[in-house]
């Protein structure tokens, strides 16, 4: 049996731990490891823990939470990933694990399975529906392409639209591989959206999201959501021209067209101009001669009518020849018009001689004269029949006024009589005639009448009122009757009279 030897320096557990973590981390500084992903647990910190296994042995690993921000990719268990990373012990519970640093799909399969669930998850939402995509303008006068600045994908497209038909382009320079890149893209997308359609800078028509051929890693960035709901949420009509025409990303199905290249994406972009202006010249050409041919039918619809016209000889020879007839005829039809109205005239001067006129004036004098004395007879007895009328009228009037006088006058009296007799009467009710005997009224101070004792509080002002005038007073004492009132009499309803109708007298 061996024996511990006795010269070994003594440890604390700490100690001890601290030189495992030291001896780990100075070992193995940094690792790359692939494993397949068992547990995962993201914690409400955001930090992120897993369990990363293969067939024989498994390790603990952490992502914290500033390093999981920068990770898009979503951790599940069964996914085999690739990750970096430095060892390190946890003394806690005494076991060793990783901090992970970078970490990615390991694998095609992987990716691809990671690409058809995202895929699945964005169909879902209706993002690749053929009804929501627009058409693409005909001849957008400004295109905008986001790609990068330096491949030749961007000159490819802009030789291919130089050749075809020259635009207006706008280039957005992004990256379009690596980290950041589907941010760029996205960014790029709702920046060419978000531009005024009057600015300083003109409003693309049309936007190309272009980028070279490439694996599938390095295209992935054009299969992050971010890029593929930018595209979807697009205004503008978009192409989606990344990589070769046997790639395949999820901006191609958000997009309104895909292309198989960039240069493809051009030729979707706009027509040739040449193939324009010979089609303008074939349609010029055909409308000139539909136009001939419908000159040419019109002129021959002409002839044909005119054919079917008398001639104008033939049409004006009867006016022509009632014309001259009534030429001929003229001066005789004057000269027997001024005979006919010659002697019209003479007759009719025959009328008008000066003896004659005398005597028709004279006639109309004498008419006149009797008329005159008729009209003064008449208006005579006119007036002498209106002035007998006015003077019986004035007799009826004066009778009318001295009966209206005497009708007024007794009126009068009869008032005058009733008068004085509510005068009386109102005297005798009037409680201004018990006060002359002797009582006073008594009032409080909105003026109210005081009826009861029990009305009246002590040191309430009251306002007491005499025949003569008003005394103010202060109530010191208030003592109550407790005798009942007396009962209202009855009187006894007079025989042959109206029960409810009173008397005055």
């Amino acid at each position: 049996m061996n024996e511990a030897p006795l010269n070994l320096p003594e440890l604390t557990v700490s100690e001890l731990s601290a030189s495992l973590k030291r001896a780990i981390e100075d070992a193995f500084g940094y690792v790359r490891v692939r494993g397949e992903l068992g547990k995962v647990s993201y914690h409400s910190n955001g930090h992120v823990y897993f369990d990363l296994k293969d067939e024989r042995a498994s390790i603990a690993g952490v992502i914290w939470r500033t390093t999981a921000a920068r990770i898009k990719l979503q951790l599940e268990a069964g996914l085999e990933v690739v990750l970096t990373g430095r060892l390190t012990t946890y003394p806690n519970r005494s076991q060793y694990q990783i901090v992970v640093e970078t970490i990615e799909p390991a694998g095609l399969g992987a990716l691809m399975a990671l690409l058809e669930q995202r895929k699945r998850q964005l169909a879902a939402e209706g993002l690749f529906d053929e009804a929501r995509k627009q058409l693409l303008p005909y001849l957008p006068a400004v295109i905008g392409v986001i790609t990068s600045p330096t491949g030749a994908v961007i000159r490819d497209i802009l030789h291919r639209l130089a050749d075809r038909f020259p635009r207006h382009v706008l280039v957005w320079p992004v990256k379009v591989q690596g980290d950041g890149s589907a941010t760029a893209v996205a960014a790029a997308i709702s920046g060419f959206n978000a531009l005024p359609a009057s600015g300083p800078i003109p409003r693309p028509h049309l936007l190309i999201v272009a980028r070279g051929g490439g694996s599938l890693e390095d295209l992935w960035s054009f299969n992050e959501e971010i890029v593929v709901r930018a595209a979807a949420a697009s205004m503008i009509p978009l192409i989606s021209a990344v990589g070769h025409e046997t790639d395949v990303t999820l901006i191609d199905f958000a997009a309104d067209r895909r292309a198989p290249t960039p240069t493809a994406a051009a030729e979707m972009a706009v027509p040739v101009r040449a193939e324009l202006l010979l089609d303008i010249g074939s349609l010029s050409r055909r409308m000139f001669a539909c136009w001939r041919r419908n000159q040419e039918a019109r002129r021959n619809e002409v002839r044909s009518a005119a054919r079917a016209l008398p001639k104008a000889e033939d049409v004006m020879a009867v006016p022509r020849q009632r014309l001259d007839h009534a030429a001929a005829g003229l001066s005789r039809a004057l000269r027997a018009n001024a005979h006919i109205h010659r002697v019209g005239f003479a007759r009719i001067g025959v009328r008008l001689s000066p003896h004659l006129l005398r005597t028709q004036v004279e006639r109309r004098r004498d008419r006149y004269a009797g008329i005159a004395t008729r009209l003064r007879a008449s208006a005579t007895a006119n007036i002498e029949m209106h002035r007998a009328r006015i003077m019986r009228e004035r007799e009826r009037v004066s009778v009318l006024a001295r009966r209206a006088g005497r009708a007024i006058d007794a009126l009068l009296d009869t008032r005058f009589a009733r008068y004085e007799r509510d005068v009386q009467l109102l005297a005798a009710f009037s409680y201004r005639g018990v006060l002359a005997r002797g009582f006073a009224l008594v009032r409080d101070r909105a003026g109210r009448p005081l009826r009861a004792a029990a009305g009246v509080k002590v040191g309430m002002p009251i306002d007491v009122e005499f025949a003569d005038g008003h005394v103010g007073a202060r109530a010191e004492v208030v003592q109550a009757s407790t005798a009942p009132s007396a009962a209202p009499v009855r009187r006894r309803a007079r025989r042959g009279g109206d029960p409810g109708q009173g008397s005055l007298f």
